[in-house]
């Protein structure tokens, strides 16, 4: 069963163009890639989405690609738009590879960001064990709880990147001694569901549009190794590497990584 994905729209209604569907990864949401909105905003119209589990979006008691896929084409079918253009980074470009083979006929082309249409092995779970682990009835700022997170995740950059997921609960509906945060995560779900998250794209393929995978060069989610499964799906896919950037390559380097974009999704201007 499809859910109704929270939604921010940007950009011109009638570009003459088609539309721009952006896709958060994994503990994100449609804010993320807010730096690369805002630097495609003047040209195309932006449909950015939480995903389920994600941000405003409804929670779920499942958590797969083809439901996140399907997802999508619900909000499409809502919005009356006929095909688009996909941008997923991390998880959400293996929603976008999902939604392209699942209904090729709905997307024009797609940009997939630092993430192979193969399954990988567990590797967030120290991040998991500290939002688990987070003592909410003890946390009465940020920095309180970027203290307790600390102890399972070092990097600051990431704490504060997850600890965007923490969510003030309104005056009139605290309890008295209670907690004053809450997590707009799902967090039993995504734990739950986590080995189907780090699985593949389903789908035999091949989408037979242009598919443009952007690297980050220090990172090891995309690799040669996986060219020939890319190829296998995705017959006119490209490879762009953006130096000096890792697996946030959208945040570290913004202004390269929309430029890719706009070549890339511009060709046919």
């Amino acid at each position: 069963m499809t859910v109704e994905l929270n939604a921010r729209q940007a950009g011109p209604a009638a570009s003459g163009r088609l539309p721009l569907i952006v896709l958060h990864g994994l503990f994100g949401s449609l804010d993320n890639l807010g730096g690369i909105i805002r630097r495609l905003e003047d040209r195309w119209q932006i449909h950015a989405l939480d995903q389920r589990n994600h941000g405003q979006s409804p929670h779920t008691d499942t958590m797969d690609y083809p439901a996140m896929a399907a997802d999508v084409i619900a909000y499409m079918d809502k919005q009356g738009l006929e095909r688009a253009c996909v941008l997923g980074h991390s998880m959400g470009g293996k929603v976008a590879m999902q939604l392209a083979l699942l209904a090729p006929d709905r997307v024009d082309r797609v940009i997939v960001a630092d993430i192979s249409p193969v399954a990988y092995t567990p590797r967030h779970d120290a991040i998991l064990e500290g939002l688990k682990a987070m003592d909410l009835s003890a946390v009465g700022s940020r920095t309180e709880a970027d203290r307790q997170m600390a102890n399972f995740v070092v990097d600051a950059g990431v704490r504060q990147f997850l600890l965007k997921n923490l969510e003030r609960i309104p005056k009139d509906q605290t309890i008295e001694g209670g907690p004053v945060f809450r997590w707009l995560l799902n967090l039993a779900t995504i734990e739950r569901c986590y080995s189907q998250l780090a699985d593949a794209p389903q789908g035999e393929g091949p989408f037979e549009g242009p598919v443009l995978f952007i690297k980050g060069a220090d990172s090891a989610y995309l690799q040669s190794k996986h060219k020939d499964i890319i190829l296998q799906l995705f017959p006119n896919a490209s490879v762009k590497v953006i130096e000096g950037t890792g697996h946030w390559l959208h945040a570290e380097k913004p202004d390269t990584f929309a430029t890719l974009c706009v070549d890339f999704l511009a060709t046919d201007d």
